[in-house]
């Protein structure tokens, strides 16, 4: 992969920034996503945040050689802090970390936060708590994409500021959208996972620690992924 050939994962991400964006890439590692999608013409400029040296110093790399120092700016930062209010950001991307990363990031960076950006999250596992915090803090989710790629399941959760909304329990465990639509990828996640769990609570039965609260999320868990699939 690279900013000419985005893996398929990044390639989903990206056809869910608006045409026009100016896009804030946190966690950017080599800024392949900004880069690319300014060498298509498809945004206007971008942030590529990093909070690690050597991913900062490869994204740099990586703008640079592509001559794209004008359009794209690479900030040493920890997550939002990577923003100003002059880059007048209208998407964000929080791409390849866990779930509770995801939430903790945009949680500590609310204050630089406007509004109107849309959020484009791709949780490496951990969705349930990430769509919490989205619920919590006013984001409707507006497109949800699970895909398959090297035998591993990704989600991508795209969100807007809206109106106040409420999820039951069980869409923010499986995702509103991605229950209504019930795709190939999705059915096959979840009878995986099924089978996982039911292994899990096998094993429970055989050990003398495992706390109540875990054994009941687990069967919870089941019972719900049992009637999703029926």
């Amino acid at each position: 992969m690279n900013e000419h050939s985005l893996s398929t994962r990044l390639e989903r991400v990206a056809e869910h920034v608006p045409h026009g964006a100016r896009l804030a890439d946190i966690g950017s590692d080599h800024a392949y996503l900004p880069v690319a999608l300014l060498r298509r013409g498809a945004i206007e400029a971008a942030v590529a945040g990093e909070v690690a040296t050597t991913p900062f110093q490869a994204a740099e790399r990586t703008v640079r050689d592509n001559g794209l120092e004008q359009q794209i700016t690479v900030r040493l930062a920890n997550g939002l802090a990577a923003i100003a209010p002059a880059d007048r950001i209208t998407a964000i991307s929080l791409c390849g970390m866990g779930g509770e990363t995801i939430r903790d990031i945009l949680d500590a960076g609310k204050a630089c936060l406007n509004g109107v950006e849309r959020l484009i999250l791709q949780p490496n596992g951990g969705e349930p708590p990430l769509r919490v915090w989205l619920m919590n803090n006013g984001y409707r989710i507006v497109s949800e994409e699970l895909l398959r790629e090297n035998r591993f399941f990704y989600e991508i959760i795209v969100a807007e500021r809206a109106e106040p909304v409420l999820y039951s329990a069980e869409q923010l465990y499986f995702g509103p959208l991605l229950m209504q639509a019930r795709s190939p990828a999705f059915l096959a996640k979840w009878q995986r996972a099924l089978r996982l769990r039911q292994k899990t609570l096998a094993g429970f039965a055989q050990a003398q620690t495992v706390p109540d609260a875990k054994r009941q999320a687990i069967s919870r868990q089941i019972r719900w992924i049992t009637a999703l699939l029926a």
